[in-house]
């Protein structure tokens, strides 16, 4: 059935102010679509910013590993995924919602044309039928008045009181008033016959035709809410081949991840170059107990073992407990070696007190000609020929110093070249430039290729240095001297003492307990003990599982981390017996 068979007006405008709400209704869902969508892509963007590492930090120097640059490509995916995301609320907001609206709107305004010209016409045929009824009035009105005066005209005419001329006057006036009860007749017939036709016209021409309209409009508008509905699935499905090459480029960083190769690089990124020390020479005590002395190296006086370890943290020591233990020396996969007794007997000098024989030797002696440990300083570092670096790391950064310079250069020599035929050119043509403006540019430039020569030289010349010389710096391992004391023997280049004296003669020095105070180092991490470590050893510091330290110098690559415990004492530990944390 059509809507024109309908004559209840009130129900059909319900009905499409029910499909307009509808829309609007919809359009807001939408909205609240694309606000969550584009919250849940700034929140995927966060979340990708919060975990990608910064320039230049140590996040991104590990990139070099396969797994580190997988997540990296992880979070480059899921930022792109969160452009997808943004893509979905963007599109829904324009295909969707903004295009929704202005339809709606439109709809509004032709059903309130449609709705209005539907008022008019029922307003039209109200008034025609008010005037219908107003006629009919009259005519009944008008109809009785004239039968009143037929009645008084008889009636005056059988009256044999009336005279002629009331009779006549009678018979006029009913007359009069029966001609205007026809015309009132006439009147209602007319009007009669204009609101019949009128209300034809509005039952089936006009209001047909409105309702026909909103019909129209009202399926209008299912079928563009149903487009809606599908935009609202394809809007999505559209993105969902690119959301795909996303999920696939996870997939591929995390089959991309080689733990073998990873391997590989942390080798080659950390190999030192380092021969590995040999075996510890036979020592033969069988000989008797001789004082040792040499011209690099301070010997302790003879004493028993417990005496030495007493006093080898106060005076009995060559560095300060900021020194450092050369990383051949000790393992930090193990614990650093305790010195072990002498072979043969002790002395029997030692045999009740010790402390007094050694005091009363150290008076008899003379006093050497260096008089405290304060003037043994630590050599300083030549950071400009990465001397400082291993010898395989010292030829990589050597090499990549020298591809620097040599790109350098390289620029350099481009630019002379260009200044050169620019020259040339305003040689040829003076009206084009002044061939003298370009003097101090080319001079610049040659000052700047003889530098870079000079230091492609140098760099050349050290890398050469450090590939012919064997590239191996060999310590000695950990021996006992003649008097069963641990002597931990350093780098020739670390430290050297020039003693004049005889090798055979005894050497003792003054010790002094006030040592100058350094100023302590602002900690730059702390770490937190894995495993005990005794810290024996010269140099070294004692912890215990689980104790907390504070980290004042970073492993330099030898596997020793240096440490302070809040009382100020400081030493070296095993890297790896610790879990270390830097502050950012």
């Amino acid at each position: 059935r059509m809507w024109h068979s309908e004559d209840q007006c009130d129900i059909i405008d319900k009905h499409t102010q029910s499909g307009l709400d509808l829309v609007e209704k919809y359009v807001k869902f939408v909205k609240e679509r694309t606000e969550i969508e584009q919250n849940y892509a700034k929140q995927l963007r966060n979340l990708s910013k919060k975990y990608s590492p910064k320039r230049g930090s140590k996040e991104e120097q590990e990139c070099r590993f396969s797994n580190h640059q997988a997540f990296l490509d992880i979070l480059n995916e899921m930022n792109d995924y969160a452009g997808q995301r943004e893509l979905i609320a963007e599109n829904m907001m324009i295909n969707i919602c903004i295009e929704l609206t202005k339809y709606l709107q439109e709809l509004k305004q032709e059903r309130k044309m449609h709705l209005s010209e539907a008022k008019k016409a029922q307003q039209y045929l109200e008034g025609t039928y008010k005037q219908l009824d107003n006629s009919k009035k009259r005519f009944e009105r008008e109809w009785r008045e004239a039968e009143k005066a037929a009645q008084y005209a008889e009636k005056t005419d059988q009256d044999l009181n009336a005279t002629k001329a009331d009779v006549e006057k009678a018979k006029q006036q009913a007359h009069m008033r029966t001609h205007i009860a026809e015309e009132c007749k006439n009147d209602y017939a007319s009007q009669l016959q204009k609101y019949n036709k009128e209300q034809n016209q509005f039952y089936f021409t006009d209001m047909p035709l409105i309702f026909n309209r909103l019909q129209d409009m009202d399926e209008r508008r299912i079928k563009k809410l149903a487009q809606g509905y599908i935009l609202f699935a394809d809007t999505e499905r559209h993105v969902m081949p690119i959301i795909g090459k996303c999920l696939e480029g996870i997939t591929r960083a995390g089959t991309n991840v080689n733990e073998r190769n990873d391997s590989v690089v942390l080798i080659e990124q950390h190999k030192s170059g380092f021969e590995r020390p040999g075996d510890v020479e036979f020592e033969d005590y069988s000989q008797g107990i001789n004082r040792a002395s040499s011209d690099s190296s301070l010997s302790t006086p003879k004493g028993p073992l417990e005496l030495l370890g007493r006093n080898k943290n106060k005076t009995f020591r060559l560095f300060n407990k900021k020194s450092k233990l050369p990383s051949s020396s000790i393992s930090p996969f193990s614990t650093p070696p305790t010195p072990s007794p002498a072979n043969g007997p002790p002395s029997p000098k030692f045999g009740r007190d010790p402390l007094s024989y050694c005091l009363k030797e150290i008076n008899k002696t003379v006093k050497p000609r260096i008089s405290s440990f304060r003037t043994l300083k630590r050599t300083s570092v030549d950071s400009e020929g990465f001397t400082h670096l291993p010898p395989e790391q010292r030829r990589k950064r050597l090499q990549q110093k020298i591809d620097d310079i040599s790109k350098e250069l390289q620029k350099e020599m481009d630019q002379s070249e260009a200044l050169g035929k620019m020259k040339d050119v305003y040689e040829k043509n003076p009206q084009m430039g002044d061939p003298a403006s370009l003097a101090p540019q080319i001079t610049q430039t040659a000052q700047n290729m003889e530098r870079l020569r000079g230091e492609l030289n140098k760099y050349e010349s050290w890398l050469a240095e450090a590939g012919g010389r064997g590239d191996s710096i060999r310590y000695s391992t950990h021996s006992l001297n003649n008097n069963g004391a641990l002597a931990c023997c350093f780098p020739t280049t670390l430290v050297s003492i020039s003693e004049d004296t005889d090798s055979s003669q005894a050497i003792y020095t003054e010790f002094d307990d006030e040592f100058e105070e350094e100023e302590l180092a602002a900690p730059i991490g702390q770490c937190t003990a894995l495993y005990s470590f005794p810290g024996s050893s010269e140099g070294t510091i004692s912890m215990q599982e689980g104790e907390v330290l504070s980290v004042v110098e970073e492993d330099k690559g030898d596997g020793w981390t240096r440490v302070r415990r809040n009382n100020g004492d400081e030493g070296y530990i095993p890297t790896s017996y610790a879990t270390i944390t830097l502050n950012k």
